[in-house]
């Protein structure tokens, strides 16, 4: 599935709509799969809510790329495009220890502090990326 997103769908999604829409619905489906990861043991919701993460991590950093394309000179892209990635990967990592203290004493409750901080990314992707080029090379 993140194979698809990444040379189908992430693409031509971007074309139409932008990277701060993808950067939105990244996050809202990372709001929507929390929120129900927390509060079911349902295994048919618990499937399908798995396939969200297969677009917001393809989704996500295919946004990142044409951010940094359309905002970082042409000279320093190179050096640019490794640092979302870093960035994400080190706060899913610090972000990770702390949910399992959460889960362990919280059970499923644990997963609204995620949706949360999910909730708090969408205004941030919104108003920051307003006026990045829809179609910007990369």
């Amino acid at each position: 599935a993140e194979v698809i997103v990444f040379f189908l769908v992430g693409p031509a999604f971007l074309d139409r709509f932008g990277a701060r829409e993808a950067a939105g619905i990244a996050a809202v489906a990372w709001i929507i799969r929390w929120s129900i990861e927390g509060f079911t043991t349902s295994i048919l919701p618990l499937a399908i809510f798995q396939l969200l993460p297969r677009l917001t991590f393809a989704l996500l950093p295919t946004a990142f790329i044409r951010i940094i394309s359309a905002v970082v000179p042409r000279r320093f892209a190179a050096t640019a495009k490794p640092v979302p990635p870093f960035g994400s990967g080190l706060a899913a990592a610090l972000l990770t220890l702390l949910s399992g203290a959460l889960y362990t004493r919280y059970g499923g409750a644990a997963f609204i502090p995620m949706a949360v901080l999910c909730a708090l990314a969408v205004p941030f992707a919104w108003f920051s990326l307003e006026g990045v080029q829809r179609n910007a090379p990369g």
